[in-house]
């Protein structure tokens, strides 16, 4: 086949990082392209708690970029560009030198304890909304900001320049200082409505406006690495490539969904994302009371989503059981779930007491305690309990999404990651009664990969790029259960009632 191009991803989550090539082959025939995705390079990203705060060690994540560069050219790729997504939310500041100023704080410090209930007292609870567009989350950078004004942060009265953390990263590799569109609508400071940077609000609240750059969107082509980086790795100077660089907007991009069709979607990884594409975004009264958020996604779009806390309750429980002794693989207590009594035992996955990591089996069962259900004990009992109270509030958040767009969706497309948990995918369809599209595990970095491939001129457009993810990897569709049908919908109204 012939390789018509070769683009590097980066896809940074909240445990660890992947450097992935991504070559666009044919055979003979460039309309019949398919993807080749291979991961070349993995490493942690652990917070640092220091000082009473916890952070990102940015530095070590910055070395860890360079690492996969060097990786990916003497493994003869040569790669055309790269492009980074992340996370969304935190940040760096730069003073007037470029330089950072101190190590960006982790989205799980709990400096913003108390700001969101206080900034709706001060604004309004409806106008930050109005204004903001998100669901209102602690850790949300207006948020952020606010707390280190509270503290009289001398970093603040130093910043010249505040990025992003993809951004940020870029420029450390290429000297450019951009903002991009997808991240900037995750900070609450960007007006969905106004489409420009909310700097009355900014005003407001005391956040000097002069460190937000104009957003660019995904597509663009940023710049070279610079001279220093690619005499330090021995490299050819690629290109850097603004894509959706919130690793949530990436996934969403490579949802294999049919031309101009409208489509409901879970990123399904540490957290779980579920929402839709639009042409505008929803701020409504009732968006704000179904806890939605309206985050701007690839081609101008919106994206109408609600965060829901994933597998990370999962992911705990295994780290329990890992240091206790009690070492099982996720394979292991996925069968162990499937063997045990369905729907003994529910939870909110949302619940605040599960935000917080340790302890999370024990917070599991005292949940279940105080709402008079039976207590999981086992590794296949807590492990159901998860899977179906996930599956059960996808479902609750699929209809609230309906009621908002006014829109009946057909089924729903899960990418990333946690579509390797089958039995999740199987209950999510049982939960939903319509069936689910399960492709690709990959998502955040093929969704990168395709915004590459538009910016280099090799896709015309997203529509064009999504085609390549049904010719390039499986799609595993998953029917709901008729016989079991009765059975959901009385776990169903079991959950609204555990809810509460």
């Amino acid at each position: 086949m012939t390789k018509l191009a070769t683009v590097l991803a980066f896809d940074l989550g909240a445990s660890s990082g992947r450097a992935l090539i991504g070559e666009l082959k044919a055979d003979g025939n460039a309309a019949a392209a398919k993807l080749k995705v291979t991961e070349i390079h993995r490493f942690p990203n652990e917070a640092v708690s220091v000082g009473g705060h916890l952070h990102w060690d940015i530095l070590r994540l910055l070395q860890e970029l360079k690492t996969a560069i060097r990786i990916a050219f003497q493994k003869g790729y040569e790669p055309q560009s790269f492009a980074i997504d992340t996370w969304g939310v935190d940040f760096g500041l730069l003073d007037r030198n470029g330089e950072l100023l101190g190590n960006p704080y982790h989205y799980r410090d709990a400096q913003t304890e108390g700001i969101v209930e206080e900034l709706n007292a001060l604004i309004g609870q409806q106008s930050m909304y109005e204004q903001g567009g998100l669901q209102f989350m602690p850790f949300n950078t207006v948020n952020q900001l606010y707390a280190m004004i509270k503290a009289s942060s001398p970093k603040l009265e130093a910043a010249e320049t505040l990025l992003l953390t993809p951004d940020l990263l870029t420029y450390f590799l290429t000297g450019e200082k951009v903002c991009e569109f997808t991240m900037a609508t995750t900070t609450g400071l960007y007006h969905p409505a106004k489409q420009e940077w909310n700097k009355q609000l900014m005003e407001r609240l005391g956040i000097p406006d002069h460190l937000f750059l104009d957003p660019i969107h995904p597509g663009t082509v940023i710049g070279p690495l610079t001279a220093a980086v690619c005499e330090e790795l021995e490299v050819l100077p690629i290109v850097a490539v603004a894509v959706g660089s919130h690793d949530t907007e990436s996934a969403v991009a490579a949802v294999p969904a049919a031309d101009g069709s409208s489509f409901a979607y879970i990123v399904c990884g540490t957290w779980s994302l579920l929402g839709t594409e639009l042409p505008q975004p929803i701020v409504t009264m009732d968006a704000m009371l179904s806890e939605f958020s309206n985050e701007g996604g690839v081609g101008g779009t919106y994206q109408l989503l609600k965060n829901i806390m994933g597998l990370w309750i999962l992911q705990e429980c295994k780290r329990e059981w890992d240091e206790s002794g009690e070492a099982n693989s996720f394979a292991e207590l996925v069968v162990e779930a499937g063997q045990t009594e369905p729907f003994r035992s529910l939870i909110d996955p949302d619940a605040a007491v599960f935000y917080a990591p340790s302890g999370m089996i024990a917070r599991i069962q005292a949940f279940c305690e105080a709402s008079g259900q039976p207590v999981p004990t086992t590794h296949g009992e807590i492990t159901r309990c998860v899977l179906e109270s996930l599956a059960l509030r996808y479902r609750e958040a699929l209809e609230q999404m309906e009621a908002l767009t006014e829109h009946c969706y057909e089924g729903l497309h899960i990418v990333g990651g946690g579509i390797q948990n089958e039995l999740l995918c199987q209950f999510t369809a049982n939960a939903i009664g319509r069936p689910v599209s399960a492709g690709p595990v990959e998502a955040s970095a093929i969704g990168n990969m395709l915004l590459q491939f538009v910016a280099l001129g090799h896709c015309s457009d997203l529509q064009h790029a999504r085609k390549l993810v049904s010719a390039s990897f499986g799609i595993k569709r998953y029917e709901p259960s008729a016989v079991e049908q009765e059975a959901w919908h009385e776990a169903y109204v079991k959950f609204r009632k555990v809810k509460g």
